[in-house]
């Protein structure tokens, strides 16, 4: 069910996303009067899902969900009409008409992109607000897994400061680490302040991890509290359980040890997998003691009850209020996205091992449905479209934009023919982008 509800919110965002980066070359299109024979959501070779033709224009739903695609007459594109390019132009075609319009039909899907996505950011911050967690928050340390320890860090570990610039979101914490490259952090051990050094090797090991999945490892996360442990459930076959505990208990101790923090009582246990541990719990105000026999996962099968163990940050935004704020996100969100490019054509990080394909993007979606995560889950991906659209490739808009000012800035058109073969190469190197990103969310699912 969990992979269900991801994969339909993946699919209506993206459709969402496809038939508004369309509509924005076609109402350019039209604008200009350039005629439409075509608007598809996803692609539709050999049958379409649905269709009808409303005057010049055929409107459909294809089969293949991997974008979709507006058909202008007179125009290269994955069509590869050729017997229409053969023959004279026509007034309605977008061959005939000047080149400042055919670069605003080509832009148009990227504008509607942009746009969508700062309407959309406006929208969830004037709905929702803002709630995070911030950093100085964060009062009972970080749990640290192997590679944060790596570099010095240990549990317990607060971490105020990178290059000496203050914190203000515990998110932000790797993200700046990963894109804004800092030397060192700043961290509260114990009560004294101490310096870390970030070594160059961090960021390609934090990435060499992170493509093992499909999101950022959680290399660091806010250390949380056992008490109290109020027993809240139990799985399927819980020791716990068959021990002898009850929903409401309280649990004390294992083997007569107070253990304060939840990281600490899942290696308690890590330690002790397949021995019998003690366990002392209050029930009633009376306290007593059961024997459970860990198991080769050595858990002990029980779900505690949630508390609120943090103090988190929000922020209430009037509509007036939530315009410039929403800009502000999505310019943001834009200038973040434009930094990773480093990483993936950098020789040091290999960022390019942790792209990732459909898979990927489902994946980020949560598994049950939230209408706050979907929103801002497709203003971001209406800004990766964007982007990626925009590159100077044959067969995306970028590589049309591309051409267009070139013929603008040397008053000469590329050659038909010409436009024929980068129109190929352009599709060959998409394809090959797309297996390479698939392949590499099918290497993590069996890795």
């Amino acid at each position: 069910m969990e992979i269900l509800i991801k994969v339909s919110q993946f699919l209506l965002s993206l459709s969402i996303l496809v038939v508004l980066h369309e509509l924005g070359h076609f109402v350019f299109a039209k604008l200009f009067k350039a005629r439409v024979e075509k608007f598809y959501m996803f692609f539709n070779p050999g049958f379409s899902l649905f269709k009808y033709k409303k005057g010049d224009t055929e409107y459909g739903i294809g089969w293949i969900p991997l974008g979709g695609y507006v058909k202008i007459s007179g125009m290269i594109d994955e069509s590869m009409d050729k017997e229409q390019m053969a023959l004279p132009p026509e007034p309605y075609e977008f061959r005939s008409k000047p080149a400042y319009q055919r670069l605003l039909i080509m832009v148009g899907g990227v504008l509607v992109n942009f746009i969508l996505a700062f309407a959309i950011y406006i929208a969830v911050l004037f709905a929702w607000g803002d709630e995070y967690l911030p950093a100085e928050n964060v009062k009972y340390g970080y749990v640290c897994d192997s590679l944060a320890q790596s570099i010095g860090l240990q549990n317990g570990d607060k971490i105020l400061e990178l290059d000496h610039q203050k914190q203000v979101r515990y998110t932000d914490i790797l993200t700046n680490i990963l894109l804004n490259n800092p030397k060192s952090m700043q961290v509260d051990r114990d009560g004294s302040l101490i310096d870390i050094v970030i070594p160059s090797t961090f960021v390609p090991d934090l990435l060499a991890k992170s493509s093992k999945g499909f999101s950022m490892s959680p290399v660091i996360t806010p250390r949380i509290p056992l008490n109290p442990f109020i027993v809240a459930g139990f799985s399927d076959e819980s020791v716990a359980k068959i021990a002898g505990l009850k929903k409401g208990d309280e649990l004390l101790s294992i083997d007569g040890k107070k253990i304060q923090y939840f990281d600490e009582y899942l290696a308690y246990l890590q330690s002790n997998k397949g021995k019998v541990v003690t366990l002392e719990v209050k029930r009633d105000d009376t306290t007593h003691e059961f024997n459970a026999t860990l198991g080769d996962d050595a858990l002990l099968g029980i779900s505690m009850k949630p508390y609120n163990h943090f103090e988190f940050a929000a922020i209430e935004y009037s509509f007036l209020e939530a315009i410039p704020a929403g800009i502000n996100k999505g310019v943001d969100k834009l200038q973040s996205y434009l930094k990773q490019f480093k990483l993936i054509f950098s020789s040091e990080t290999k960022g390019y091992k942790s792209i990732g394909g459909f898979g990927t993007i489902a994946s980020i979606f949560p598994g049950f449905w939230d209408w706050h995560a979907f929103w801002n889950l497709t203003a971001f991906l209406s800004i990766i479209l964007a982007i990626m659209n925009i590159l100077p490739i044959p067969a995306l808009d970028g590589g049309h934009v591309m051409f267009l000012l070139y013929e603008i800035i040397t008053r000469r058109k590329p050659g038909e023919k010409f436009m024929e073969y980068a129109q190929i190469g352009g599709m060959v190197l998409l394809f090959g982008l797309l297996i390479f990103a698939n392949a590499n969310d099918i290497m993590k699912a069996f890795n």
